[in-house]
């Protein structure tokens, strides 16, 4: 039975799952395996480390997968020092979804996979390190 409200844990908390979504991003292809699975990780790295900022400011957010809608949610002054521009990120987003379940997607090309991952170790180590200095 699932809780009647769920509790949005500590940046703390976030940061430790973002870290674990980017290990396994960041794991060599397996025989038969998809890049696209490796990139839903890298995604929900780039998820967590958002969402551990909005927890540690206070600012509520939808139960959602989409980086662009959290994006908005954090103030100017904080997205103007992201590493990597809000348009990138937001491309990331369809790793949450779309490329999750087969029908109609090629697999991702191992470049886009390279760059995904990158940058999510990039959000990761800037959201870790605006969470440990503010």
């Amino acid at each position: 039975m699932l809780p009647d409200e769920i509790f949005p844990g500590s940046p703390a908390d976030w940061l430790r799952h973002a870290r674990s979504d980017l290990a396994l991003a960041s794991i060599p292809l397996p025989a038969d395996s998809l890049y696209s699975d490796l990139c839903f990780h890298a995604q929900q790295t780039v998820e967590k480390s958002l969402k551990a900022i909005l927890v540690h400011l206070g600012v509520e957010f939808k139960k959602v997968h989409h980086i662009g809608y959290l994006l908005t949610l954090l103030p100017e002054e904080i997205t103007a020092s992201l590493p990597v521009t809000a348009a990138e990120l937001s491309e990331i987003t369809s790793y949450a979804v779309m490329f999750r379940y087969p029908g109609g997607f090629e697999d991702v090309p191992e470049t886009d996979y390279r760059l995904a991952v990158m940058q999510a170790s990039k959000i990761l180590e800037w959201a870790s390190e605006f969470i440990t200095h503010t």
